[in-house]
């Protein structure tokens, strides 16, 4: 009794709206993050000479060991304290940040990058974990909503002050405007937010953990150097079984356990596995559409870094607005109306961007990015709620853990699959008669350096070629990004539950809430 009695008080307290002031802190900062880099890119792969492949392991570094460790993270955070563990993953952050705004080469920008992600790895979980803990089910909605807000409001963030960096500094300023960030994060956990623990949950299982991120890593490895090889080389299908063998001895692994990590058995669960589901969709787009999205604004329309980052404001601006008017459109119509038709709207805009030509404005891109933002917020914010209030009590901390593991795979996935399809489309149009094999080849290896070698050679036909390429390219990953999100979609509205949980009032007792009650009581 004293156990729920002290979650009460912790529930109830007026300071939850401070502390989670704390957690919007730290979420800006991954969020700030994450577009920065992808604005820098054409940058970088100019200046370090990286190439399309490279380019996706800048990103892809970062994502496969964020997803990778978010789990074990998760639990170092429920033993040894949260608040502990959160301020800890920003330190890390900061440690990879410095190391990237150092780095000479690709190869040292991938080890600053995986550094990053190691600490965003113990910031996501936790800072998600503590939502339960601070706000009852009548709260809850609006919090996720804020956190996912604060995460979107760094989207915008990043292009804006990384293309003015870029303008006016060296690429390595992407990296160390981080410091602040993490700064004003770690003071914000420090004085705001209360030590929560639950020494009760499952031990990290090293064979688990490295199960995980080996079969990760493996399979995206496979996925972006299929391009070069062949989808049929004997290598990339080695890496391909490898991949399949890996997770499948984890589903065996976590399946034999008596506490697993990763607990598979929350996939039979219709609310969580559905909205999970359409939360994953919506990372894969959205990971794939950032990645392809900065060259295009780049080097086919010839904006600068800060240019570019001006130009991206609409998707963001959609994202923002439709993630504050989810919940009260999920309090009158229901979840599974708004995500099956955010993921409609994210379809659409998907579609229609995939009409994009190589002699169409900014106009016509502005438009489809405004559609796709709101659809991105719509699905996004319902779903991620929808998947916690499915869960059983005693199964929230795992499950939130599993939900958020499973966001960032679909990141990973959707850069390195997207991308891969993007270079593969892009080299196999681009037509490189008259040069030297050589500069061919280099030409290939992403737009940016197609233009590089025009300017070196003065070839006006390589420039259009190059553009041409690159807007068939981005056609065909639209175009599949539109197709998943209309499926998802139809899966949504046929079999999504339309949870009931976004009706309940302050005080009412949720399954997603209870094991939090125990964790704040211990």
């Amino acid at each position: 009794m004293a156990t729920v009695t002290h979650s009460e008080e912790t529930r109830l307290d007026p300071r939850r709206w401070w502390a989670l002031g704390a957690l919007v802190a730290s979420m800006l900062v991954l969020g700030f993050d994450t577009t920065i880099l992808n604005v820098a890119l054409p940058t970088m792969a100019e200046q370090l000479g990286a190439t399309t492949s490279q380019q996706q392991w800048m990103a892809d570094a970062y994502v496969v060991v964020f997803a990778s460790l978010m789990l074990p993270a998760g639990l170092l955070g429920d033993r040894f304290g949260r608040r502990r563990m959160l301020v800890t993953g920003l330190v890390i952050f900061l440690v990879g940040s410095v190391i990237g705004a150092l780095a000479g080469d690709v190869n040292w920008v991938v080890a600053a990058r995986t550094v990053m992600g190691v600490g965003a790895a113990l910031v996501m979980p936790l800072a998600m974990s503590v939502l339960p803990s601070l706000f009852g089910p009548g709260e809850r909605t609006r919090a996720v909503g804020i956190v996912s807000a604060a995460s979107a409001l760094g989207l915008p963030l990043g292009p804006i002050i990384g293309g003015w960096l870029l303008n006016h500094f060296w690429w390595g300023s992407v990296f160390l405007i981080n410091v602040p960030m993490v700064a004003i994060g770690v003071a914000a956990c420090v004085f705001l937010l209360p030590e929560t623990s639950d020494p009760a949950s499952p031990k990290v299982d090293v064979l688990s953990t490295v199960l995980t991120a080996t079969g990760l890593g493996t399979l995206i490895y496979a996925i972006i150097e299929a391009p070069d090889r062949g989808w049929g080389d004997p290598l990339v299908l080695v890496l391909f079984a490898l991949a399949v063998v890996l997770v499948g001895a984890l589903v065996l692994r976590e399946r034999q356990v008596e506490r697993p990590m990763l607990d598979m058995e929350l996939l039979t669960h219709r609310g969580f596995l559905l909205n999970a589901a359409a939360a994953t969709l919506v990372m894969f787009v959205l990971s794939g559409l950032m990645f392809v999205l900065p060259p295009y604004l780049q080097a086919v329309l010839g904006n600068d870094a800060f240019g570019t980052g001006l130009r991206m404001l609409p998707m963001m601006g959609g994202l923002i607005i439709a993630a504050r008017a989810a919940q009260p459109l999920v309090e009158r119509f229901g979840a599974r109306a708004v995500v099956a038709a955010g993921l409609v709207v994210l379809a659409f805009a998907a579609l229609l961007g995939s009409r994009t030509t190589v002699h169409d404005g900014y106009g016509f891109t502005a438009l489809w990015l405004s559609v796709a933002g709101l659809g991105f917020g719509f699905s996004v914010v319902p779903s991620m709620d929808g998947a916690l209030a499915a869960l059983p009590a005693n199964r929230a901390g795992s499950g939130s853990g599993l939900l958020m593991t499973l966001r960032q795979v679909g990141g990973a996935i959707g850069i390195a699959l997207l991308g891969s399809l993007l270079a593969g489309a892009f080299r196999d149009r681009l037509d490189t008669a008259g040069l030297p094999a050589p500069l061919g080849h280099t030409a290939g290896e992403s737009v940016v350096a197609a233009h590089l070698v025009a300017e070196k050679t003065g070839s006006t036909h390589l420039i259009a070629s190059a553009n041409a390429s690159y807007v068939h390219g981005m056609g065909l990953v639209l175009l599949v990004c539109g197709i998943a999100a209309l499926a998802t979609a139809l899966l949504a509205a046929a079999f999504l539950p339309n949870t009931p949980t976004a009706h309940r009032r302050e005080g009412d007792e949720s399954p997603a809430v209870a094991p939090a009650t125990a964790d704040a009581g211990q």
